[in-house]
């Protein structure tokens, strides 16, 4: 199933993709839907017949989960990035966090702030956490995992790299975009650990081409691990890094910059295209 959180007016809709149409399920987001015991059945029970639906043509999506009560991002997880950025394999996954005023949706602008100058992009598969969990291990991790979707870690480097601490750079507001479709693994080629293709560019020029399948730490690894640490809700992400290719490790360095459109997707899953735009403007 493909699943997003769908704006209607003032309101969402958790919605689930039919074609060319959009099946109402009964919640007002993909978050909430996971919180409810069978959810899955309940999703894939939902009709055109017993359902509202929306058209796809024209469809404003809303981060696919607007609320998650946590984001966990992991750095450092592709070879290849892990090499441009002058670093050594890691024995353990570089934990940071977002929060959710960080998130945008699929369409939405991202507004850069005046105060910095280095505004960069990361493309990431993002897992989207189906059942409450603590300490998972083996098959219980790989149920916990209720799909996939589409991040943009946009990055402040100028503010990242301030003190060894990331945060800072990582949660600016309406900065982040997520979605459009929370994919689930029976729908993907490795399921729980799927090989996707992944790409960003900026005004049609690739800047990150690679595979997931390159991933040090796949996902079933980082939901136990970050499982250990904290307790993980349905609807919260964990964003699993970025491939080569960013702005920062460039010479000289790219940036983002006013005007720019930045398209973000993963075969099998989605595509975000957001505009850059000036912070007031948006």
């Amino acid at each position: 199933m493909k699943l997003a959180t769908l704006r209607t007016g003032t309101t969402t809709r958790a919605v689930r993709l039919d074609g060319d149409t959009l099946v109402d399920l009964g919640a007002p987001d993909v978050g909430t839907l996971l919180g409810q015991d069978g959810w899955a059945g309940r999703a894939a029970a939902a009709t055109a017949a017993n359902a509202g639906t929306y058209a796809v043509d024209g469809a404003a999506y809303a981060p696919v989960v607007p609320r998650p009560t946590k984001v966990i991002c992991v750095g450092l997880n592709y070879r290849n990035h892990i090499q441009e950025m002058g670093r050594d394999l890691p024995e353990h996954p570089t934990l940071f966090a977002k929060f959710a005023d960080s998130l945008i949706g699929a369409g939405d602008d991202i507004v850069r702030p005046d105060e910095t100058g280095q505004f960069d992009w990361e493309v990431e598969l993002a897992v989207v956490v189906g059942k409450q969990v603590r300490r998972a291990r083996g098959e219980e991790a790989e149920q916990a995992i209720a799909g996939f979707t589409v991040l943009n870690d946009i990055t402040c480097r100028d503010w990242q790299f301030r003190t060894r601490e990331w945060l800072q750079g990582k949660m600016w507001d309406s900065s982040t975009p997520v979605g459009p479709f929370l994919v689930t693994p029976d729908e993907l080629p490795g399921g729980v650990r799927p090989a996707l293709d992944v790409r960003l560019s900026v005004d049609g020029e690739v800047m990150q081409s690679d595979t997931t399948a390159d991933l040090l730490f796949d996902p079933v690894h980082l939901v136990e691990y970050v499982s250990t640490v904290v307790r993980l809700n349905p609807g919260d992400i964990i964003a699993t890094g970025t491939p080569g290719g960013v702005g920062h490790a460039r010479e000289p360095g790219r940036y983002l910059q006013v005007g720019e459109s930045v398209v973000a997707e993963i075969d099998g899953i989605g595509r975000l295209e957001n505009r850059v735009v000036k912070e007031g403007t948006s």
